[in-house]
């Protein structure tokens, strides 16, 4: 599965939350300063070159929805984090979190507690 820029990583946010779409609709889940109309067909467009979205016809314009689950490029941009930045190690990666958010053990032990709960 390809990386996406921030500008398409935005995008699809938006087209996770809506599930179908079109451009204006986009644009108006977007934050201010809004993009141009034409700034966002082209990102939605790359996107479905590279397979993350497709679209229906609606009138005459285009009703689009995510082929990607964001379950899916979540899971593959943490395992791509940490092979980059921590040597592969899960460990490593949870251990800086923990020192540069000066996490207390309260907060370690509620995580514990999530993940215990999680498998389950």
């Amino acid at each position: 599965m390809k990386q996406l820029t921030k500008a398409e990583e935005e995008i699809m946010q938006v087209l996770w939350q809506l599930e179908r779409a079109n451009v204006k609709s986009i644009i108006e889940q977007l934050p201010e300063p809004k993009p141009a109309y034409n700034t966002v067909s082209t990102i939605v467009r790359i996107l479905e070159n590279k397979g993350f979205v497709d679209y229906e016809k609606q009138g005459k314009g285009h009703l689009y929805f995510p082929l990607v689950k964001k379950q899916d490029y979540s899971n593959q941009s943490i395992t791509n984090l940490v092979d980059n930045y921590f040597q592969g190690s899960f460990k490593s990666m949870v251990s800086f979190f923990v020192k540069k958010n000066d996490i207390d053990l309260n907060d370690m032990e509620a995580i514990l507690k999530d993940i215990n709960n999680n498998r389950s």
